[in-house]
């Protein structure tokens, strides 16, 4: 018996995959919120919002009816990778369920979290800069410009002529 338990530990600790729950659809995503599940699918289309934050879209139809998106914030780009690759790959995301403006989401902040073809993704040009969607940064540092709000002493132009104090 204990060369069956030697056994099984081994093959748990070998491959943890085995014991993995199965990844839920994206259409199923809403019936598991509050829940850390695993959703997988084909990443149709990848939004980035004007505050830098990327959306992967797993539906064919437009966003605003789209019931699921793993959504990966500016901040977390650095430990994830170039996420713009993975438009028409099959990826799991795993992670907490959430409700976000009539939809489920959840918030990748770590590479670990994406599995499938997303596991091979590259890291992000060191070039790329979040703050200017579709633009690179040349890498040379400047100060930010500033400007004064007060206007500057100007000279009287003309003689300013005093008058002499009355006699009293």
């Amino acid at each position: 018996m204990s060369q069956r338990m030697f056994l099984l530990f081994w093959l748990i600790l070998l491959c943890p995959s085995l014991i993995r729950a199965a990844c839920i659809s994206p259409s199923q995503a809403a019936k598991h919120i509050g829940e850390t599940k695993c959703v997988s699918g084909k990443v149709t289309r990848i939004e980035q919002s004007d505050d830098g934050a990327s959306y992967l879209q797993f539906c064919q139809e437009d966003a605003k009816s789209c019931s699921f998106a793993a959504v990966i914030f500016p901040e977390d780009l650095r430990h994830i990778g170039d996420v713009r690759q993975l438009q028409g790959k099959f990826v799991e995301v795993h992670g907490d369920m959430k409700e976000y403006k009539g939809g489920t989401e959840i918030v990748v902040s770590d590479s670990w979290q994406l599995k499938g073809e997303a596991s091979s993704i590259p890291p992000l040009p060191k070039t790329y800069d979040v703050e200017k969607k579709g633009h690179y940064s040349s890498g040379i540092f400047s100060h930010p410009k500033t400007y004064s709000t007060t206007k500057k002493r100007q000279t009287a132009k003309m003689p300013v002529i005093i008058p002499d104090d009355p006699p009293e």
